[in-house]
């Protein structure tokens, strides 16, 4: 039994939007033939030639063209259907899982897990745990290590090397100085490897031989970016002040600001600053010497020089860390600090509910 037709007149407007939804490559068929049932029926067309034209069940078209009637283009869209209550929520067992990852794993495990969480919650499906902690972008398995500088003094210190940074004193040479202690030298067996896939790519053998280490004193010039390094045996507060006296025969009746961390041989030189006035140390946070910018040098020296090479004596090593200085010296750029304000942050025993 075919309903009685509904007659349907378009609202302002609504034809542009019907057609063009017919026009568009990009509509589903629902839609397409929903949006024609509506334009063939404001044509006065019957409900037995609009199904037949456009392919579908009269009772169809009759119920598109009384949506239509009664709602506009909205009355074109689902409605919302019943359906089965959710089981799991992110109001309720969410929470659980939240709740579960600030307390420490069972005991015997490091970490927690998926399959570990969803034992300990007992009536969670492991499915739902891994699709909460993915929506949440919760990574169990990533790690990341921090150091937490808790230094009363943190902000008038960092101001201070940020000052030196972005606006050093007219005239004077800024320097970034740490050491690099117990470099090894390692001798291993090296060549090219290819894998099953094809790809080619440099090895080295698991099995190496210790030829000694040497300890890198180096002073980065924050305004070139080029580099001063001395190599001693240890690493003791007469190799420091042996280092200094070289940098204040490089730069001579230079005024000298010098960075340094806080390791003991760096303090308690006070004899020393007195008979060079023209340098002044100016000392990181604690637990905070990833502001000193020799260490970003340092990490430029592991990655490019220092990392998968063999050493068949300190000798050997020596000469080449001297050898990419001299090469690195060559293109030197400053490294460009653009963080004006650095806070202290907290992370120990961080909630992820405080994230």
């Amino acid at each position: 039994m075919i309903l009685e037709a509904r007659e349907v007149r378009l609202r302002r407007g609504d034809r542009q939007k019907l057609e063009a939804r017919c026009r568009s490559p990009l509509i589903i068929q629902r839609d397409l033939k929903r949006a024609r049932i509506v334009l063939l029926a404001a044509q006065g067309r019957s409900t037995r030639s609009i199904a037949q034209e456009v392919g579908v069940q009269p009772r169809i078209v009759s119920l598109w063209r009384a949506r239509y009637a009664d709602h506009g283009l909205r009355g074109l869209d689902d409605m919302p259907r019943p359906g089965k209550a959710p089981i799991y929520t992110e109001a309720t067992t969410g929470k659980r899982i939240l709740e579960l990852l600030d307390k420490s794993p069972p005991a015997g495990y490091g970490r927690w897990t998926g399959p570990l969480l969803a034992a300990s919650l007992g009536d969670v499906d492991v499915q739902y745990v891994w699709r909460f902690l993915r929506r949440n972008k919760i990574d169990l398995a990533a790690r990341k290590s921090w150091c937490e500088s808790t230094d009363p003094d943190f902000t008038s210190k960092a101001a201070d090397i940020v000052g030196l940074y972005i606006a050093p004193p007219a005239k004077a040479i800024v320097l970034c100085i740490d050491e690099k202690p117990s470099i090894q030298a390692l001798e291993r067996a090296q060549g090219y490897l290819k894998l099953p896939n094809g790809r080619a790519l440099t090895g080295q053998s698991h099995d190496y031989k210790r030829h000694g280490t040497s300890t890198l004193f180096a002073a980065f010039e924050v305004a070139t970016g080029k580099v001063t390094a001395a190599h001693k045996a240890r690493r003791r507060r007469v190799e420091f002040l042996d280092f200094m006296e070289m940098i204040v025969a490089a730069y001579p009746r230079k005024e000298i600001h010098v960075v340094l961390d806080n390791l003991s041989t760096h303090k308690g030189n006070a004899a020393w600053l007195k008979r060079h006035p023209k340098v002044h140390f100016h000392f990181t946070p604690t637990s905070a010497s990833w502001l000193n910018q020799v260490e970003n040098w340092f990490s430029v020296l592991q990655g490019k020089s220092l990392a998968g090479a063999s050493f068949t004596s300190v000798a050997q090593l020596t000469d080449h860390i001297d050898a990419f200085i001299a090469s690195y010296n060559e293109g030197a750029a400053p490294f460009m600090w653009t963080k004006t304000k650095v806070r202290q942050r907290k992370f120990k025993n961080r909630r992820i509910s405080q994230l």
